[in-house]
């Protein structure tokens, strides 16, 4: 009697081996190339798969769905052109160092890398990927899908974590699997410092009496090691992409008002620095130019990034936290640090945000309302590249767990919208507050129809000035206010919303904000707060970005 079950195929095999290594949540677009996965998915009803409405939206999702849940994840994308839409948003993956793991399809095994012009072909896409990727493997047959989904998973979740790239030919996903009836998933792979690095690292900071630790989004995976380090004695600073690796709660802690004149006068006095998983990035360094404290001493997964950006005393090719769990047990349960050292950093903060709230303006009342609400609730905290972000919310609005902090790391507008729907769906009993400006919503408006789709617990806050007003202020600055392609065209947002279901509120008055933002929170899915900054005014100083010839972003 022939079998009544269907045989696995290498898609079938596909949808099981990520349900089995632990993946509930994937983000994608559905195509004809990438359809013997995703209908194995569906058949499977292991996996929730999220329909984006682009493909660079849903890089977004699973990006910040990474970062917030701290587990891998999930992008899948046709062939060549879908590809490459999810580029800028995987580059900012990439930036981040999240963990994802992006599956692509291509063009059947017969016609790829051949330039025959087979529909959606693109001859060089592995070239592409590679570009923005930490790794790029392909699966060439059924025998190895076990080989090659093993090694992506692995090199997504191996620090350094970062994107990587699957390329499955799509008649490849058709054929029948082979093998490997159980799935055991990888676990990461950590370079792991020598013990004689290690005794170097603890003599120096004994013989510190106000050192500080400068935390980045590498050192993420540390919270217990780099918290007890703080605990003992020493003073913490973030980047942004490494708040709150110590709790922001912390009066020892300076937060990301790194380059601050106060921070500069803080490591004047200070007499050593550790920097655990971080670049020492140019915006948040004065393009590499702030004096730090001496001696400078570095922890990084990633070999290559040892000296890069400033001179070491001393470089520990290792994983944060196994690391920094060594050089504990080097050191006494109490450093003999200076008891001063932790009123001084408090008082460099409050200097900083008092500073910024004079800066802001009325405004201050939204930001203080926010660092509120994010700091009781433990929401995620979600920002795409606009004033507001630079200024109070990259800074000003505390966090306690460093899953909590998603903004786009790399300086590319238009990813906050995504970004949002990905963070709240890894929030677990809290939602993701997503702060906007409305020239990058413009951008990604397209998933906000996604955020209703999926009842997303978010609540978007949009900054609406009806211009790109960070570049007008750089015109006003710097090109004798000639604002040229500054002015856009925004649509009346509340229109919009009731099209596709999204709740609208709208505030013109920041006395009114606190009410505003908690009845949103109350409710279910997604709701959208629209701040009318033409009826309330602008800061009280305006915000233009870096200074005339520097380089990079603000954010």
């Amino acid at each position: 009697m022939e079998s009544l079950v269907q045989a696995e195929t290498v898609g079938d095999f596909i949808a099981r081996y990520l349900a089995d290594v632990g993946v509930t949540v994937m983000f994608g677009v559905i195509s004809i190339h990438n359809m013997p996965i995703l209908d194995a998915v569906a058949r499977q009803g292991r996996i929730r798969f999220v329909p984006a409405r682009g493909e660079a939206g849903a890089m977004n999702m699973a990006d910040a769905y990474a970062r917030v849940s701290g587990t891998l994840g999930v992008c899948i994308t046709s062939t060549g052109t879908a590809a490459g839409n999810a580029a800028g948003a995987q580059a900012e993956a990439l930036t981040a160092g999240a963990p994802v793991l992006h599956i692509t399809s291509q063009v059947d095994l017969a016609y790829a890398d051949r330039d025959r012009a087979a529909i959606h072909d693109v001859p060089r896409q592995p070239e592409m990927l590679r570009g923005i990727s930490k790794a790029v493997y392909r699966l060439w047959d059924a025998n190895g899908a076990i080989g090659a989904l093993t090694a992506a998973v692995s090199a997504a979740i191996s620090a350094p974590t970062g994107p990587v790239s699957l390329e499955i030919p799509v008649d490849v996903q058709r054929t029948p699997a082979r093998g490997v009836a159980r799935i055991h998933p990888p676990l990461p792979q950590r370079p792991r410092a020598s013990d004689a690095v290690i005794d170097d690292l603890a003599e120096r900071i004994l013989r510190a009496r106000r050192p500080l630790l400068w935390l980045g989004g590498g050192a993420r995976g540390a919270v217990a090691e780099a918290t007890e380090l703080h605990r003992r004695g020493m003073g913490v600073v973030t980047s942004t992409n490494g708040r709150a690796v110590v709790s922001e709660a912390s009066s020892g802690n300076l937060g990301a008002f790194n380059m601050t004149p106060e921070a500069e006068k803080l490591y004047a006095s200070c007499d050593l620095m550790l920097v655990v998983g971080s670049r020492l990035r140019g915006n948040e360094t004065r393009n590499n130019e702030l004096q730090l404290p001496s001696p400078l001493l570095q922890i990084d997964a990633e070999a290559s990034q040892g000296g890069r950006n400033y001179p070491v005393d001393i470089f520990a090719h290792g994983d944060a936290a196994d690391t920094l769990a060594r050089l504990l047990e080097r050191l006494p349960a109490k450093l003999d640090t200076d008891p001063d050292l932790f009123f001084d950093i408090a008082q460099a903060r409050a200097t900083a945000e008092g500073r910024m709230r004079d800066q802001i303006g009325a405004y201050f009342v939204v930001a203080d309302t926010l660092s509120e609400t994010v700091a009781a609730g433990g929401h995620a905290w979600v920002r795409d590249v606009t004033i507001s972000n630079s200024t109070f919310g990259n800074r000003y609005v505390r966090l306690t767990d460093p899953r909590q902090g998603v903004h786009a790391l790399g300086g590319g507008i238009g990813q906050g919208v995504a970004m949002g729907i990905g963070a709240a769906l890894a929030s677990k009993g809290t939602k993701a507050i997503t702060l906007l400006g409305d020239g990058g919503t413009m951008l990604g408006l397209a998933e906000m129809i996604t955020a209703v789709d999926e009842a997303a617990p978010l609540v978007y806050v949009m900054m609406n000035d009806q211009a790109y007003g960070v570049i007008q202020n750089i015109q006003d600055a710097q090109y004798g206010s000639r604002r040229h392609y500054s002015k856009i065209a925004v649509p009346d947002f509340k229109l919009f919303c009731a099209s596709i279901g999204m709740p609208h509120h709208r505030v013109d008055d920041v006395e009114a904000f606190g009410d505003v933002l908690r009845a949103a929170l109350a409710a279910e899915g997604p709701q959208l707060i629209e701040i009318d900054m033409v009826a309330i005014g602008p800061f009280a100083q305006s915000f233009a970005g870096p200074p005339a010839g520097a380089a990079g972003k603000t954010d």
